[in-house]
């Protein structure tokens, strides 16, 4: 049978691949300690799940309309209003099957196959926009941080990048690999740049909004570019119910654009046109359980969480500072930590195998000390000397799987002996 060939040659996920490895070592019997998938280890908090259950119980098992229904588009969009100052009604939302799923079909609706169009990707960046971006036809445009810059990209470089075949530049703050949160300021010094080409349009995805940890850097804190007046009109944002909320395998996510005034909701409708050949909508017993995780009833459990994020990723960004050869930038949202493993490269492990990569590092620390991390190779360029490790489990796990790591990195053959300058996450 034959297979397209944008779909023979796109590169599976690393993260998926990865979780799947050690997922299947586990399973014969391995104790391996996973820092690999992105996934919260706590349950979905009580009301929500109860939400769901009541409206099933209820008989809520037919077909709902492909955005979603009118109570948790509504939610949707009042948040959206209250907490993002983002101008927008109920009919500039549609619900997804997932924040994936959302930034898919942004991407499909946005690139015209065939034209050149370019998009915009600061990196390192999370594995599946490349491929989402080139699956729609376009050619993604890498933006590099640098880790002395805390990953973080400058308006310089944005403008610089843009070229009169830029449709759009992805954001996604706080970040996914790197753990870092870009201040207001500094993100709406970028959107200063686009607000500039008005040909350029923004799809933000603010996945992980709410995991923001001031503790850390008190510029910390959440901005969303689609309340900027300025470019409202040309920016789609994405968000979900993963994250936060601890509803991974529930797969909702969601998308606002609210359009020009004059053409309210235009953008969404084609959008919501694309959705209804795809997959319609998602399981309406899980409507409810949008409405009630948006309600303040479930604020409590998100900050239980946020709070415990926080100090893991303080203690993970501590623990991984004091190995040798390992260089980190202090996570300040999310939960992932990017270190640099450059220092390491070209180093023997005990049991005879060289580590010239990123990805036969994360082989050989799987393999001999079994502790699952992702290579950085598909992060883009700038990140192919890095691993990305979750700290979305439990403190005692991130101390044994670190320990493990830190005696691996001392049986290297070549490796340093002295841990590398800590960096900062802080904005300037």
């Amino acid at each position: 049978m034959q297979v397209a060939s944008r779909i023979a040659q796109m590169k599976e996920s690393a993260t998926l691949a990865v979780g799947a490895r050690a997922a299947a070592l586990k399973a014969s019997g391995v104790d391996v300690v996973s820092f690999a998938m992105g996934e919260p280890d706590f349950d979905t908090p009580a009301n929500i799940k109860a939400a769901a259950i009541r409206a099933l119980e209820s008989g809520m098992t037919k077909y709902a309309p492909t955005a979603g229904d009118k109570g948790a588009r509504e939610a949707i969009a009042a948040k959206l209003r209250r907490e993002n100052g983002i101008d927008c009604r109920m009919e500039d939302v549609t619900v997804t099957v997932g924040a994936k799923h959302a930034v898919y079909m942004a991407l499909q609706a946005m690139i015209e196959p065939g034209r050149g169009d370019e998009f915009l990707l600061p990196t390192p960046a999370w594995v599946s926009y490349r491929p989402l971006i080139e699956l729609a036809g376009g050619r993604c445009v890498e933006i590099p941080g640098a880790t002395a810059c805390g990953f973080r990209v400058s308006p310089e470089q944005v403008a610089t990048a843009i070229t009169p075949r830029t449709v759009g530049i992805l954001l996604n703050s706080p970040s996914n690999p790197c753990g870092i949160t870009y201040s207001p300021s500094a993100l709406r010094a970028i959107v200063d740049v686009i607000a500039a080409n008005p040909k350029v349009a923004i799809l933000s995805d603010e996945i992980y909004e709410k995991l923001v940890f001031p503790e850390c850097d008190a510029e910390a804190v959440h901005w969303s570019p689609g309340s900027d007046p300025r470019v409202a009109d040309r920016t789609v944002t994405i968000n979900g119910m993963s994250k936060a909320f601890a509803m991974t395998g529930w797969r909702i996510g969601y998308l606002c654009a609210p359009g020009a005034p004059s053409a309210r909701g235009a953008f969404a409708k084609e959008i919501i046109k694309l959705q209804g050949q795809m997959t319609n909508s998602i399981p309406s017993f899980f409507l409810p359980a949008i409405v009630e995780a948006l309600s303040e009833r479930t604020a409590p459990a998100v900050e239980t969480m946020r709070s415990a994020y926080a100090a893991r990723g303080r203690a993970m960004h501590t623990l991984l500072g004091q190995i040798p050869g390992f260089r980190c930038v202090e996570p300040t949202g999310a939960f992932y930590v990017f270190p640099s493993i450059a220092a390491l490269l070209g180093s023997r492990t005990k049991g005879g195998r060289a580590i010239t990569s990123a990805q036969a590092f994360a082989d050989a620390l799987l393999e001999e000390a079994h502790v699952a991390v992702v290579p950085g190779e598909d992060f883009g360029e700038c990140a192919r000397t890095h691993i990305r490790l979750s700290f979305a489990c439990s403190q005692e796990q991130i101390v044994k799987g670190v320990g493990r790591i830190a005696e691996f990195v001392e049986a290297l053959e070549g490796a340093p002996t002295c841990a590398a300058p800590a960096v900062t996450s802080r904005q300037s």
